[in-house]
């Protein structure tokens, strides 16, 4: 079972920028879409950005300009870009991994960013 550890979330101010990266404990080749969701307090996680397997990319239109979500298959790891942080964007951020063929959807354990006013 494929496993997901992200990293590099971080206390951060208004406007700043933080990158972060998932990494998996094995290949994420083959047909599959890996994505950024968040969940602040009191709140439903949400879809921040996607990207197939195939390089197609969705954002969510909250951030849509603002960040910016990679993937290296070589590396096994997804990244995510965050530039022009605003509070709103306070948050556990979370990988994910989902494969329709063998009904897997895959989490990792998040990774908190708090962005200051």
């Amino acid at each position: 079972q494929l496993q997901l550890v992200e990293a590099g979330g971080a206390l951060v101010q208004a406007g700043g920028s933080l990158r972060l990266s998932c990494a998996a404990s094995g290949s994420i080749l083959g047909i599959n879409t890996m994505g950024w969701y968040r969940q602040a307090p009191g709140k439903q996680r949400e879809l921040v950005a996607d990207i197939t397997s195939g390089g197609k990319r969705n954002y969510a239109d909250f951030v849509k300009g603002r960040f910016t979500i990679s993937r290296n298959n070589a590396k096994n790891k997804l990244y995510l870009e965050m530039n022009s942080l605003k509070p709103e964007d306070t948050a556990v951020y979370y990988c994910n991994y989902r494969r329709i063929y063998g009904s897997i959807d895959v989490w990792g354990q998040g990774t908190q960013v708090t962005v200051s006013s």
